[in-house]
């Protein structure tokens, strides 16, 4: 990577994790610049990208399923698109779509996601819910987030790049919890980001 790596972030939602990056990057904490955010629909990540200058790779998987296309077409496609941005890495930022090998292929090792829990649980959507859902009845006194390497189609289980715990407190409600995890994302997420810069560039 060069001293400034290249981001380009997949969010389908709030953007509350691209924020963060964002401000990291102008705080000059994460040696990186956010160079496109790519989404799959109407959403307030882009106002966010917009807000910041960032480019937006807009594509809607509505017109592909309408024309009877796999979702490996739409990725490949999309992972020409991301290509003209020439990543560093590809950082699935509450990105609310499994890729597929169409993608994948053609970014070995650079593909990363965060996920809400910790490695080896609750996979797929609703990790916090469903944390809170154990704790509720005994089963666990604490989740966490991670951050991992995307290297295949499998579900929140690539290697781990970074994972913290969050404690599950008894009067928590999952409002409180959710807040607590999303704190501890945006911290996690950019420590994990600059770690594999800095292992880059000592390589």
């Amino acid at each position: 990577m060069t001293d400034k790596a290249r981001l380009v972030i997949f969010a389908s939602g709030e953007g509350t994790n691209l924020q963060a990056i964002l401000d990291a990057c102008a705080a000059g904490t994460l040696d990186a610049e956010v160079v496109a955010l790519v989404a799959d629909k109407k959403c307030n990540a882009i106002k966010r990208a917009e807000a910041a200058g960032v480019p937006i790779i807009f594509q809607m998987w509505g017109p592909y399923k309408v024309a009877g296309k796999l979702r490996e077409t739409y990725d490949r496609d999309l992972a020409v698109r991301v290509m003209l941005y020439e990543p560093d890495l590809v950082v699935l930022a509450g990105w609310m779509r499994l890729l597929t090998m169409g993608f994948l292929e053609h970014y070995g090792g650079m593909v990363i996601n965060l996920h809400p829990a910790l490695p080896g649980t609750f996979p797929g959507m609703d990790a916090i819910a469903g944390a809170f859902a154990a704790s509720q009845n005994g089963e666990i006194t604490q989740t966490g987030v991670m951050v991992h390497f995307v290297p295949d189609e499998g579900v929140d289980d690539g290697p781990v790049i970074l994972s913290e715990a969050v404690p599950i407190l008894r009067d928590d409600t999952l409002e409180t919890l959710a807040a607590r995890v999303h704190e501890t994302e945006y911290r996690v997420f950019v420590k994990a980001i600059q770690s594999l810069i800095e292992t880059e560039i000592e390589n």
